[in-house]
């Protein structure tokens, strides 16, 4: 079987609170693009074989019995009893980008398997092994516009038609963006106005007043180039525009197809329709 894990943007990300166990609450909108990687898995020679996975396309870093992957498939067989699998994943969505890469390869493997072989978990299962591997996980099981809080993954869905019709352009410098010291370097603070009552009731070309990132200031210092393609963006004509997650990547909402400067070409990762 084959399934394509794809990538989200956030529409604002708000820090709200550090908890007790050491994660933080967030306020953000997940959006879903048409941008993917492929992950392919079938039955090993032997069905006794252990799990094993070949990763392609962009350079991964790091073991990959330590991807998530292979970690969600081992979630899965501590709750029911599957064939051992041989996992070729071919990554296109950039690591340290702030698209959720990762955690939606790990979201479409358990949703893969389940599907298969027949284990018969629910959405509502399946998201709470995914909340185990990663807190944006849960919102790749249904893969639709939502308001999240919580740590992400209590999920409100949003109106499908919100970037209907909106081509998307994203770009990346080349160098990504810790998450972890991008938290840490947070200061939460609770917002007076749900985020998704702003967007929702504001016309996307007037987000740039009230829709923001609270992780721009950190990012911002520690790869300035972020900056100027956000400024790029607004140059070649975007709506609004605006990092992903907490980085490196950033998109920029236009009503149709631009003309990109040489430096957003540079840095270009996917462009198309929403």
């Amino acid at each position: 079987m084959t399934v394509f894990p794809a990538a989200k943007i956030n529409i604002g990300l708000r820090i709200t609170e550090k908890r007790a166990d050491g994660f933080h609450n967030i306020e953000t909108l997940f959006y879903p693009l048409p941008f993917c990687d492929a992950l392919e898995f079938v039955e090993s020679c032997n069905c006794h074989d252990p799990d094993s996975l070949v990763v392609t396309g962009i350079e991964s870093v790091g073991k990959p019995e330590d991807n998530l992957v292979i970690k969600a498939v081992r979630k899965l067989r501590e709750r029911k009893s599957f064939p051992g699998l041989r996992l070729h994943l071919h990554k296109v969505i950039p690591p340290g980008a702030g698209l959720g890469g990762g955690s939606s390869d790990a979201a479409f493997i358990l949703k893969g398997i389940n599907r298969l072989y027949g284990l018969g978990f629910n959405d509502d299962e399946l998201k709470s092994t995914a909340i185990e591997l990663g807190s944006d996980c849960p919102f790749f099981i249904d893969m639709l516009p939502a308001h999240a809080s919580g740590r992400g993954e209590i999920l409100t869905p949003l109106p499908r038609a919100l970037l209907d019709r909106h081509y998307l352009v994203l770009a990346k410098p080349a160098k990504g963006i810790s998450t972890g010291e991008a938290y840490a370097s947070c200061r939460p603070a609770t917002p007076s106005t749900p985020l998704d009552t702003i967007v929702c009731s504001t016309p996307i070309a007037r987000w740039k007043d009230s829709v923001k990132n609270d992780f721009d200031a950190f990012a911002f210092a520690r790869e300035p180039l972020i900056r100027t393609l956000i400024d790029e963006m607004y140059r070649a004509g975007a709506l609004f525009s605006l990092m992903s997650g907490s980085g490196s990547a950033v998109y920029g909402i236009f009503q149709c197809k631009p003309k990109l400067s040489a430096l957003l070409k540079e840095h270009l990762i996917w462009q198309g329709l929403a």
